[in-house]
């Protein structure tokens, strides 16, 4: 905190923030000085970082005031209140449960050119979860390529049938897991259920009619991007049919690389994908799936998991 108030020092606080005197303030043209913890707005600003603001007080004063003089009122308020929090060097990664290899290295669609990412669980303390703090619902990286869900947030996604969640669960490619996590992968069943149809196929039809405005106005296809929402709709069929989720895609590779290549026109694409959602609906008709996830087992899940680390 102390480190974001030293660059706060340097850059111009915009006119109208309101804020706190830290030092007595004297009016302009006046004998007489407004404590330590008054409020007031700024109207006026200096030339650079190292001269005075013009401040404006309740009562219609003005004064003038250096940067070093008063806090930003949102600003004081927190520090005063003690919720600044003590765990913004605290170390989350430090509590992952979870590594693995997800996208397309994880469906074997990948090249010389693929990053690797890197997708996960984290487990935080009881009793910084518990805290007036809390915990961030996602650590991300975008210098490693990783991002890691606390195991509520995961659990939560997994149970609305999100395609990169359950991709993290049945994903081939798998660098760290400790008990937990493996007692989640061997219940990892529990999160299939028919909302796999509305999910999967209601993103694709979304995303798919996006990509059909960008090429109605500029002649362009993102054809990596129609690539994975081709291979959304047949591991969404799979996952109706057969139960579970195979994530490497093996007798449609090739042709999705055409996708991904741009191979195939626009045409012959968009052909495959209503073929697919037809596919989609089939299986939907037929599948043995439930019509919810095991929300129960996955509650009693995170207690059990809560509880490991009181």
């Amino acid at each position: 905190m102390k480190m974001t108030q030293n660059i706060d020092f340097y850059l111009i606080i915009p006119k109208g923030t309101q804020i706190v005197l830290l030092t007595e303030t004297k009016i302009l043209n006046e004998n007489f000085f407004h404590a330590k913890g008054t409020v007031g707005k700024i109207v006026g600003l200096p030339s650079d970082a190292f001269h005075a603001y013009q401040i404006e007080f309740p009562n219609g004063s003005v004064g003038m005031a250096n940067r070093k003089d008063f806090s930003i009122r949102k600003h004081f308020q927190s520090e005063q209140s003690g919720l600044i929090s003590p765990l913004e060097d605290f170390n989350f990664y430090d509590f992952v449960i979870y590594r693995c290899v997800v996208g397309s290295r994880a469906f074997g669609l990948d090249d010389e050119n693929s990053d690797t990412d890197l997708r996960g669980i984290y487990l935080p303390p009881a009793a910084v979860q518990w805290s007036m703090f809390g915990v961030p619902e996602q650590l991300e990286s975008k210098e490693t390529e990783e991002c890691y869900w606390e195991l509520r947030k995961f659990l939560i996604l997994a149970l609305k049938a999100n395609p990169n969640i359950l991709e993290c669960l049945f994903t081939p490619l798998v660098e760290y897991s400790d008990e937990l996590a493996e007692e989640l992968l061997s219940k990892r069943w529990m999160f299939l259920s028919k909302l796999v149809y509305q999910t999967y196929n209601g993103y694709v039809m979304s995303q798919f009619k996006k990509l059909e405005q960008d090429l109605r106005s500029s002649g362009l296809i993102k054809w990596k991007h129609a690539m994975h929402l081709i291979r959304l709709l047949l591991q969404g069929i799979e996952i109706l049919r057969e139960e579970n989720l195979i994530v490497r895609v093996s007798e449609n590779r090739a042709k999705l690389l055409s996708v991904k290549k741009g191979e195939l026109n626009w045409a012959e694409v968009n052909e495959w994908r209503v073929k697919l959602h037809k596919e989609f609906d089939e299986a939907f008709a037929k599948t043995n799936l439930p019509e919810r996830p095991d929300y129960e087992s996955a509650n009693d899940f995170l207690i059990k998991a809560r509880q490991t680390m009181v």
